[in-house]
Parts: structure tokens; C-alpha cells; sequence
């Protein structure tokens, strides 16, 4: 999972803090908190662990516990991937 935290980092990074790394979050923290992310970032995030890791995000699932976080979102996209390859 230390590739898909990397990956989730990088999009963060490129995408929402634009190269500042001073502002990246620790894996725990709140990505809204922070103020990395706002509503439009999570739509953003979204597309991208749909796309990045072929899963789909439903309405549902859209909840701080799986996509306010780095782990938590690491968490997340393990759940799926583990549920999507179960059911394929």
C-alpha cells in the first residue's frame, strides 16, 4: 500500500498544493482541515482514485472516514480494489 499512498501523495501534491510540499499533510490529518481540499478538490480526488485505481466512488462513500486523509483514503482504495477483485 506504500505505492498507493506515494501516488495519492503526488496527486495531492501536483494537483490541490501545487509543488508545495511544506503544506502536504501528515497521512492523519484532515485534508479539510488543512485546507487542502475543498468541495471542488473533492470532486477532483474523486475522478482521480476512479481513474488512478479503477474503482468507483459512489455518493455513499463519499464520507470523511474514507476520503478526508491520506490513510484513510489509503484505506479506502484498498477496500475497493480487495472488493473489486473479489467480485471479478
Amino acid at each position: 500500500m506504500a505505492d498507493v499512498q506515494r501516488t495519492i501523495e503526488a496527486f495531492i501534491l501536483d494537483s490541490l498544493l501545487l509543488g508545495d510540499e511544506e503544506r502536504l499533510p501528515a497521512p492523519t490529518d484532515s485534508l479539510v482541515e488543512s485546507g487542502v481540499i475543498d468541495s471542488t478538490g473533492i470532486l477532483e480526488l474523486i475522478e482521480f482514485l476512479e481513474v488512478e485505481f479503477q474503482i468507483s466512488v459512489t455518493e455513499a462513500e463519499t464520507v470523511p472516514a474514507n476520503l478526508d486523509g491520506v490513510a484513510n483514503l489509503v484505506a479506502y482504495v484498498a477496500r475497493k480494489t480487495a472488493a473489486d477483485s473479489l467480485a471479478g
